[in-house]
């Protein structure tokens, strides 16, 4: 991490001699004092400044949001990002106009981009955070997309009275419809097949046994 060692009479000059040269407050700091000040002999021999290390904390949402911000100005994507905390972690709230080429069929380029993000966030991070994604509340609809479909296939299930396949979705996806259909108490669903392949069967809870 950016770090500076600074001098001043005193060792407040000093921190905040340290902080306009690195342009960040004092709360995504830390202070290393290097040297006490000292006023010497009758306060003018062998005086000495206060001398201190001034170092910037890793913050893992500022290093994602500053790499998401990269990329979308190399994108040439003219958005703001809005961060807020989620039922899931720090959710990056990508806004503006025409937003489909980060969102990607289906969502696959904002699901790659969400990794790249959380990569890049925790590769010094102490303790892990989650950052989810999102653009043009596609989550939401997304979610909704999904529990519609893992109804009418479950209804379509009941009617034929046999396991029916979905198509290969992320794990993500996979746990809307698992998370949605466990609570009901005439089908199961299980995953099968292996990355990144891997779908969800929805099968009458009597033949699944």
């Amino acid at each position: 991490m950016k770090k500076v060692v600074a001098t001043a009479k005193t060792i407040d000059d000093a921190v905040q001699k340290a902080l306009e040269e690195l342009s960040v407050p004092r709360e995504k700091v830390s202070v290393r004092i290097l040297e006490e000040p000292s006023r010497g002999l009758f306060g003018l021999i062998g005086s000495r400044d206060a001398k201190v290390e001034v170092e910037v904390q890793y913050d893992p949402v500022d290093q994602g949001l500053a790499f998401l911000q990269d990329v979308l100005a190399n994108m040439n994507v003219d958005a703001r990002v809005e961060m807020r905390r989620g039922e899931e972690g720090m959710l990056f709230d990508i806004q503006g106009a025409n937003l489909g080429m980060i969102i990607g069929r289906r969502g696959q380029t904002l699901d790659s981009l969400q990794y790249l993000v959380n990569v890049v966030a925790n590769r010094h991070a102490d303790k892990h955070v989650r950052i989810v994604l999102d653009a043009e509340n596609y989550r939401q609809r997304r979610k909704e997309t999904l529990e519609q479909l893992a109804e009418r296939v479950s209804r379509k299930a009941l009617a034929m009275k046999r396991s029916v396949r979905l198509e290969p979705m992320s794990a993500a996806e996979r746990k809307v419809i698992h998370s949605f259909l466990q609570k009901r108490t005439d089908v199961v669903t299980y995953s099968e097949g292996e990355e990144p392949n891997r779908y969800i069967v929805i099968a009458p809870k009597e033949a699944s046994s």
